[in-house]
């Protein structure tokens, strides 16, 4: 819907008090954004019902004749409740308006009509309130009116108190009225492919479908219409990210990553060298990588991202970690110690000839130790950074940062993201990893910049992560079993810490 007609401004189309109100109310402020304010259901209009045969809260349609019309007046507030009351010559019907006193013109006693609405009941009093309707003319053909208004399918929109259903309803009608031709952008052979129907069909069908199937299909184009135009700008932003200078971090052969791996007390599972493989490749490109990583806790993400450091580190570059919290942001700090030993006290006694240092930046760290910090990032003696937003924060320099590493993507926005990537001298490579089982068709919107990486094994001697389903519908004991799992789990952890505690070590 990229054509000028639709960013036609709503006031020429509505008038200016309509179109203050829909801007107000929906943010709805062009052609485009109300034909887009789609509806949520739709409501058929019954067969024709005699009044005494009514059953509150089904939709009911009555051909009726108007006794009686007033207008009550709200002390204090504007407008009224125009209140109507219709007869189909064996029962009487209460018809109600807010705030409408002008349909009076239209509402004539004696006149003849079609109503449909929802029957509801005020005061013991049924009524249809705010229902569509349609007058006969003196002399006019009922049957004619009866087809043409019984069994139509209405819209209902989301809507406010201010804004209701039917108001958007009229508005959209003028809106349809004032679309001409309307340019397509999806080729006619892809239309016919999937038996799509033209923009403009799909959009006159979604809010006023001649019947269920034919608003089915144009929701169903339309969707396919959104879903093309994120992809195309997914592929464009792709290829906007291919068309960057990264520096390139080829490994070095007898470097960091070789005496780690030469080191490492267990063997890497074939998915984390078959994703090793794949981040070492796009580090090694002239173009920023952009990839995703995900993998169940303990399937050994943290390893990846560790040998991704290093060959970066082995280019001459810098890697910096960005964990949410500074929990995280110690544990990680703590396994990345672990792991390197001598390789990670670069400056040390007994240390490798090899190695490189590993800074910690978190907020509630001392002046003196983030000053410490801060000259070890910005003279490159820190190759590894690991931090939380403190790394965002002015001041923080960097010698050349190659690699960033998100944890947990989701907890963070990307304008946290552009801001550390902003600390390096050419457009840095770019690894997220996150827990969280993310869908494929989520992983195609949300990530579909980054490439995607899965682990789908964990290493020898790990636990299986194990699933609890509890029934939600049994409320009381979803709610005492959900109880019951968080005890056990605190219990079990508290625990292992004591063991732990006994034996000299700290388990976080």
């Amino acid at each position: 819907m990229a054509s000028d007609i639709f960013e036609r401004p709503l006031t020429k189309v509505v008038g200016d008090r309509t179109a203050k109100v829909l801007a107000s109310q929906l943010d709805l402020k062009t052609l485009g954004d109300l034909l887009r304010h789609y509806p949520r259901r739709y409501v058929v209009r019954g067969e024709l019902t005699d009044i005494e045969s009514l059953t509150e809260g089904e939709e009911a349609t009555i051909l009726a004749e108007i006794e009686k019309v007033s207008v009550r007046r709200i002390p204090g507030r504007k407008g009224g409740i125009l209140e109507v009351i219709v007869t189909d010559g064996r029962a009487k019907l209460s018809l109600t308006f807010f705030n409408q006193a002008w349909r009076e013109k239209d509402l004539k006693v004696g006149a003849q009509g079609l109503f449909a609405g929802k029957l509801g009941a005020y005061k013991g009093k049924r009524q249809l309130t705010h229902p569509d309707y349609v007058m006969i003319p003196d002399g006019g053909d009922v049957d004619s009116a009866i087809g043409d208004f019984a069994g139509k399918y209405l819209p209902i929109y989301p809507a406010t108190s201010k804004l209701p259903s039917w108001k958007i309803s009229q508005c959209i009608r003028v809106a349809l009225d004032a679309l001409d031709d309307v340019p397509d952008h999806i080729p006619e052979k892809i239309l016919t492919s999937f038996n799509f129907p033209s923009l403009k069909d799909a959009l006159h069908h979604v809010h006023q479908p001649p019947s269920l199937e034919s608003a089915e299909l144009a929701r169903t184009r339309l969707t396919f219409d959104e879903a093309l135009l994120l992809q195309l700008v997914l592929v464009m932003r792709r290829a906007e990210l291919r068309a960057l200078f990264a520096t390139s971090r080829k490994p070095r052969v007898g470097g960091l990553l070789e005496a780690f791996d030469k080191r490492l007390p267990f063997t890497l599972t074939q998915g984390q060298r078959d994703v090793s493989a794949q981040i070492e490749s796009d580090l090694a490109q002239p173009h920023p990588m952009y990839r995703l990583l995900q993998g169940e806790v303990g399937s050994g993400k943290t390893i990846i991202a560790l040998r991704a450091a290093l060959a970066v580190i082995d280019a001459g570059g810098q890697a910096a970690l960005l964990a949410p919290t500074e929990v995280l942001a110690q544990q990680h700090f703590r396994s990345f110690t672990s792991l390197l030993g001598d390789l990670g006290n670069a400056g040390e006694l007994g240390s490798s000839e090899s190695a490189t240092g590993i800074a910690l930046l978190t907020g509630s760290q001392s002046t003196a130790q983030r000053n410490e910090n801060l000259t070890r990032i910005k003279n490159g003696s820190a190759g590894i950074v690991i931090g939380t937003h403190a790394l965002l924060s002015e001041g923080v320099e960097f010698h050349d940062l190659g690699l960033i590493v998100v944890d947990e993507q989701h907890r963070f926005g990307v304008e946290q993201r552009d801001a550390l990537r902003t600390k390096a001298k050419n457009p840095p490579h770019i690894l997220v990893m996150t827990a969280t089982p993310i869908p494929r068709t989520v992983a195609m919107t949300v990530f579909g910049d980054l490439d995607v990486s899965t682990l789908r094994e964990l290493p020898s001697g790990r636990s299986p992560i194990t699933t609890h389903v509890i029934n939600a519908l049994e409320k009381p004991a979803f709610l005492e079993r959900a109880w019951a799992r968080i005890v056990e789990e605190v219990q079990r952890f508290s625990s292992v810490c004591c063991c732990a505690a006994n034996f000299g070590e700290r388990t976080i």
